[in-house]
């Protein structure tokens, strides 16, 4: 006797007598709850169909009796009737012992083939015509070409690349390039911008006295000039500080009118970069 054959008994330590089996040199045949089980119980009920193995799935009579006619290699057109409905029959009692609802279709080929069978040992009668009665296989051998070909046509489709079997659709996205769009000038960036214009202005203003009325529409349009033809003008070069401060403000306000009036626009790349201003309707190159 091997070693092997007799269960090893072995003391677990202490914690661990509730998570070891006692036997450990045997392979569990199952688990059950976790835990491993070395022998099938003894009361244990199998259902004789419990497992059902198919190794020909046939889709119908038609289906069977060409398989039959085809796996011998018979004649289509002169098919042996007894070597056939024998074979049929065979497999029609094996499925009508466990599935009775699957055999009533294939019962029903099997009177037909008996039925033919029975014509065929008949001697032949000739009809009023003089001519000879048609094959009783005739009908039998039509469904089954009819059937032939629809299955040949089923197999090529079936053959073809279906979405979801043998490919899957790719969905890449493709992120469409748009037209630039400039950060929003905000009034803390004109404020600062208008600081930074009047510092300027005092560093070359002079004292002079005098009276001058200035028109916020004519510096409008002097603005539009200026921005004629060009893409984009710095905010800066629009203002000349040597005209003195009240020039520089009529301007602004003038800057301030047209944007008000969407003629002009005021962009500005990104934060504390330059100010640029364009004519709002001038279409991007």
């Amino acid at each position: 006797m091997k070693p092997q054959d007799n269960p090893v008994l072995v003391d677990p330590p202490d914690g661990l007598d509730a998570v070891l089996p006692a036997v450990v040199d045997h392979v569990a045949v199952a688990r059950l709850y976790g835990e491993p089980l070395f022998d099938l119980p003894r009361d244990l009920y199998i259902p004789p169909d419990a497992l059902q193995v198919f190794l020909e799935a046939f889709e119908g009579p038609l289906d069977l009796l060409l398989y039959l006619i085809r796996k011998q290699n018979f004649n289509i057109l002169d098919i042996p009737m007894a070597a056939v409905t024998r074979q049929y029959l065979s497999y029609v009692e094996e499925i009508r012992a466990s599935n009775l609802e699957l055999a009533a279709e294939y019962l029903l080929m099997a009177a037909m083939l008996i039925e033919i069978k029975s014509r065929m040992l008949l001697p032949p009668k000739k009809s009023d015509d003089g001519e000879d009665e048609v094959d009783p296989r005739a009908e039998l051998v039509r469904r089954l070409l009819e059937y032939e070909q629809m299955k040949i046509a089923a197999q090529r489709l079936s053959d073809l690349p279906q979405y979801g079997r043998d490919f899957l659709r790719a969905q890449v996205y493709v992120e469409q390039s748009l037209a630039p769009r400039f950060p929003d000038v905000t009034p803390a960036d004109l404020q600062a911008a208008w600081r930074d214009i009047l510092k300027r202005a005092r560093l070359v203003q002079h004292h002079r006295i005098s009276r001058e009325e200035l028109s916020v529409r004519e510096h409008m349009s002097i603005v539009l000039r200026r921005l004629q033809g060009r893409r984009f003008v710095e905010f800066g070069e629009l203002f000349d500080p040597s005209l003195g401060a009240p020039v520089l403000v009529v301007t602004f306000i003038a800057m301030l009118e047209l944007a008000k009036e969407t003629l002009i626009e005021l962009t500005q790349a990104e934060a504390f970069a330059p100010i640029y201003v364009r004519l709002a309707y001038t279409p991007n190159a």
